[in-house]
């Protein structure tokens, strides 16, 4: 056996502590990332969390991971916004309407008919507007990472077709736990009752209301569509999905990270689109096959018509004013 001079081992003992160290740093920055989504296990959002995840496993050589608790695993979205505020989430996605109780610019992307289609709203997220949004978190607690689709929202109910505003009257409509959701329904002369996703198929079935509005892979895969068997294309409402980081969570992120983060939401929002379009088509399949009755000829003007108070509020704020300016200048 080789016997080791004195300077042999000194090196030795160098390397040694040096791998130490890099071993004990590369273990101290190493962490799990819980994220929240209401969704079920197969939706696109969640799904998209999951693809976000393998690729910042695979670009960080599995020191960092992300554990999705889908199906409301870690409560309703308003208190998982609340919580990921406070640092207890790290990553959540959420509707835009809710997060619009901590963010302003968000409640600007909820606004009723602001977007003219699909396209255009796309065409305003993967823009300087989406990026300028996203950047406007950090005051509030969150980082603003990606966009997902949600769709078009529209109203359903197990009363009668809605054909015009006038059909509205007197329905009681659960809306998201938002205030502009509740003004914009009260707009349309409908009573909004603000109630968590989750209590909604319950709420149908039991006759505590009448119908509630969201878009086509949410009527269809929470089972909406089986006691409400009217929906109205009204498509009031474009607002898109927002994925978060906790402040605290991306702080402790090194600035390598913090771009792998980045890159791997942005990826993971492409990833998401595809699927969408996959089941808002399956969606509007069953519901067709189920019977649903599918008001699509609706005249909108009189829908936006009514709009006008909320519009004339968000005036009121500058910021919110000249952001819808921009956002309606797209083309």
């Amino acid at each position: 056996m080789p016997v080791l001079n004195r300077a042999e081992l000194s090196r030795t003992g160098v390397i040694f502590i040096a791998l130490l160290f890099a071993i004990c740093a590369t273990s101290a920055v190493a962490r799990e990332f819980r994220a929240a989504d209401t969704q079920t296990e197969d939706y696109p959002t969640v799904q998209a969390l999951r693809y976000m995840g393998a690729l910042i496993a695979e670009r960080t050589g599995g020191r960092h991971e992300i554990k999705v608790f889908h199906s409301r695993q870690l409560g309703e979205e308003k208190e998982t916004i609340e919580q990921t505020r406070a640092g207890a989430i790290d990553l959540n996605r959420t509707n835009v309407a809710l997060i619009g109780n901590f963010v302003p610019a968000m409640n600007v992307l909820a606004m009723p008919f602001l977007f003219r289609s699909i396209e255009h709203m796309q065409k305003v997220l993967d823009g300087p507007i989406g990026s300028e949004i996203l950047g406007s978190f950090e005051p509030y607690g969150f980082v603003g990472l990606a966009f997902y689709d949600s769709g078009a929202r529209s109203i359903y109910n197990g009363a009668r077709p809605v054909k015009s505003i006038a059909d509205l009257r007197g329905l009681r409509i659960r809306v998201q736990q938002s205030e502009l959701m509740s003004e914009m329904m009260r707009s349309l002369g409908a009573e909004p009752i603000e109630m968590p996703y989750g209590q909604v198929l319950a709420g149908l079935a039991n006759h505590l209301i009448d119908g509630a509005e969201n878009n086509w892979p949410s009527f269809v895969t929470t089972d909406h569509y089986k006691h409400a068997g009217y929906l109205a294309l009204t498509e009031h409402t474009m607002s898109p999905e927002v994925l978060v980081i906790s402040l605290k969570a991306w702080s402790s992120l090194s600035a390598d990270d913090q771009t792998i983060f980045r890159e791997a939401a942005q990826r993971s929002s492409r990833f998401m689109r595809e699927k969408w379009r996959d089941l808002e088509e399956q969606s509007q399949r069953k519901a067709e096959e189920a019977g649903v009755t599918i008001v699509r000829d609706i005249d909108r003007k009189p829908f936006e018509g009514a709009m006008a108070a909320i519009y004339a509020k968000a005036g009121r704020d500058p910021a919110a004013a000249a952001l819808i300016e921009r956002i309606r200048k797209v083309e």
